[in-house]
């Protein structure tokens, strides 16, 4: 027999359009997008490019295929783009950077994701001529994911930012929870994302929309990235119909992501109570919450299949910590019932 799911906290890519959302794609007017023609795809773009203070913006299937496009814009082959060791972009998109594009990656280390300027910094390969690989990128990601949904310090970036510039790096925002830092710090979208050439957003996390993300830029790299687009196989066409759970989310789905965040450091201080040292609630600063299983008796797999067999989902990240995300899906009630299972299961073996 299957355990019911209670409080799935996998990840929160796991929303579902709400009616309301699946009303408004219903009704969406739609056109070629390949063409140009689709005008709710074109709406899209332009109201997340204008959020971001950028000249132009372009649907894409994913996060993903987002962060490969800038990557390939910023980067020829046999060049490196650098970025720390947890980033999506190289613990989860699969080394595409190397095969699709020819790219190098070497990393930095980053404790709980957080930017140290003097680590990219001093990281950079510039004026090496034919004997070393050259950086052309730097990539930062905000909030962190693998980090603990953990909220870049924006005056960290602007350093990163005033020491590439004089060497002509360019740097690129993997932006996938972007909203979740801007509802967190009440910091304006665009100056999070005024330090970068590329900025990339997702939609179908805690805003929702089953499908999507944003690539933002000036017009000519977004012209670029169209081209590039179409070869990695993300040319759509009646993509309206996905551009309007966008909107959608973007109108009604923003704000409430406070409410993830508050659920977060609810069991985040739950947890700490039945297990100390198993998280510290002051670091939980969004919508995810990681679990060091060090301190509890428990190896991430173990705690995991418990947390399963009790109705929560929760995902094994590394040798060391479990994964729990707050979303659209979860709420109040379902939060409770997480929590009594988490500390019940925490409590069992910091007490045995």
């Amino acid at each position: 027999m299957t355990t019911r799911i209670r409080a799935d906290l996998l990840s929160d890519t796991l929303t579902r359009p709400t009616p309301a959302m699946r009303a408004a794609m219903a009704s969406a007017e739609v056109g070629d997008d390949v063409f140009g023609e689709d005008p709710t795809v074109r709406a899209l773009e332009e109201r997340v490019a204008g959020l971001l203070g950028h000249e132009a913006g372009m649907f894409t299937p994913s996060g993903s295929m987002a962060n490969q496009l800038a990557l390939r814009l910023h980067v020829r082959p046999g060049e490196e783009f650098i970025c720390d060791s947890l980033a999506h972009v190289v613990r989860a998109e699969l080394g595409a950077a190397a095969v699709l594009s020819g790219i190098t990656t070497r990393t930095w280390r980053a404790p709980r994701g957080l930017l140290d300027p003097a680590e990219p910094l001093d990281l950079l390969s510039v004026g090496v001529g034919p004997y070393q690989v050259s950086t052309s990128l730097v990539v930062v990601e905000n909030t962190h994911n693998f980090g603990g949904g953990t909220i870049q310090p924006i005056e960290a970036i602007r350093a990163v930012r005033a020491g590439t510039r004089p060497h002509g790096i360019r740097m690129h925002l993997d932006g996938a929870r972007l909203w979740n830092a801007h509802v967190a710090t009440g910091i304006a979208l665009a100056d999070w994302a005024a330090s970068f050439e590329t900025v990339s957003v997702c939609l179908s996390k805690g805003l929702g929309a089953p499908v999507g993300s944003v690539l933002v830029g000036s017009a000519e790299a977004i012209g670029e990235a169209r081209v590039w687009r179409k070869r990695f196989g993300g040319g759509m066409r009646q993509a309206g119909i996905l551009a309007a759970a966008g909107l959608h989310a973007l109108e009604h789905h923003v704000e409430r992501l406070a409410d993830d965040h508050t659920r977060a450091r609810r069991a985040a201080v739950a947890c700490a109570q039945a297990a100390p040292g198993c998280v510290d609630p002051e670091t939980v600063q969004t919508n995810i919450l990681m679990l060091s299983t060090q301190p509890t008796g428990w190896t991430p797999a173990e705690l995991a299949a418990a947390l399963t067999d009790a109705g929560v989902r929760g995902y094994p990240a590394g040798p060391a910590a479990v994964r729990l995300v707050w979303h659209l899906d979860v709420d109040d009630a379902a939060t409770a019932y997480a929590i009594d299972v988490l500390t019940g299961l925490l409590g069992q073996r910091a007490r045995s």
